[in-house]
């Protein structure tokens, strides 16, 4: 079996630049990481994913809080609709092997490459962009079925509905938790000291005129009254199970699978994972 890795290792390059700059001041390295955090990398459409693409109508649309474009896929045309969130780095068609057996399940599946992602124009994002795509196609589309997310996309999921937005049944896969943990784990993997975490914190409450705990997961999901399938996997390098496991311990209604050895991506494309999935929507409420 192929080793399990993070989505994305850390160049050591940009490791020496940190703690170089973090040897001089704290409030350059402050600087530096927000830029690293807030700033995703473009990768190319994985061959698995072109299909998908090719069949998709794409089209921009405008977050205009956010003064940011964004591009959207529409698959299928089912009368059923089905909105799916990427996480960090991903795109619009990264849930391809769940958005196929959505479209022959009769749902018109809808998806989006957030700011700075995929076809979208390069820019720097965070969480509330995600949030706003998510509203902005909730009113274009009026309304969804079903909204799947993975990693900050499962966030997104549950801090949307947490705060309004409508849908019957929704799915998390491999979410995370409390950002402060995010911020935390991203400052540690680039070779920073703890206490610069707790400055970003601060810097992006400061930039954003918002607070970070507003956007706690198992604080949002108290909320929601859906029934809500949350998936993670037991050998994820990238966000710890126990995240999913706190969710779940504050869902009203939801039920919790566990994987093993499939870690943050493979889980998306793995046929046991994908026929829980079918039976989950295709389950009457």
């Amino acid at each position: 079996m192929t080793k399990l890795k993070k989505s994305l290792e850390t160049p050591k390059y940009i490791k020496r630049s940190a703690k170089l700059i973090s040897f001089f001041s704290d409030k350059l390295a402050v600087q530096f990481a927000m830029k690293l955090f807030i700033t995703p990398i473009k990768f190319p459409t994985p061959n698995r994913e072109l299909n998908m693409e090719k069949k998709s109508k794409i089209f921009p649309l405008e977050l205009p809080k956010a003064k940011k474009d964004f591009m959207v896929y529409e698959n299928g045309n089912g009368s059923k609709k089905a909105l799916l969130i990427h996480g960090w780095n991903g795109r619009g068609t990264q849930l391809v092997s769940i958005a196929k057996e959505l479209v022959d399940l009769d749902y018109t599946v809808v998806s989006f490459d957030a700011p700075g992602h995929g076809k979208s124009s390069k820019n720097t994002t965070v969480m509330t962009d995600f949030i706003e795509a998510a509203f902005v196609l909730e009113r274009y589309y009026k309304g969804f079925d079903l909204i799947i997310g993975h990693s900050l996309g499962a966030m997104s999921t549950i801090n949307v509905l947490g705060r309004g937005f409508k849908a019957k049944k929704a799915i998390t896969i491999g979410s995370g938790d409390e950002i402060i943990n995010i911020i935390k784990d991203f400052v540690k993997t680039i070779g920073l000291n703890e206490k610069i975490a707790h400055k970003l914190k601060e810097a992006f409450e400061a930039k954003y005129n918002k607070k970070i705990e507003n956007y706690t997961v198992h604080e949002q999901i108290k909320k929601i009254e859906i029934p809500i399938f949350i998936i993670h996997d037991k050998n994820d390098l990238d966000v710890p199970y126990s995240a999913s496991e706190n969710i779940h311990r504050n869902a009203k209604n939801s039920k919790l699978l566990l994987t093993e050895k499939l870690g943050h991506r493979k889980i998306l494309g793995d046929s046991k994972v994908i026929a829980e999935i079918k039976e989950f929507v295709s389950k009457k409420i």
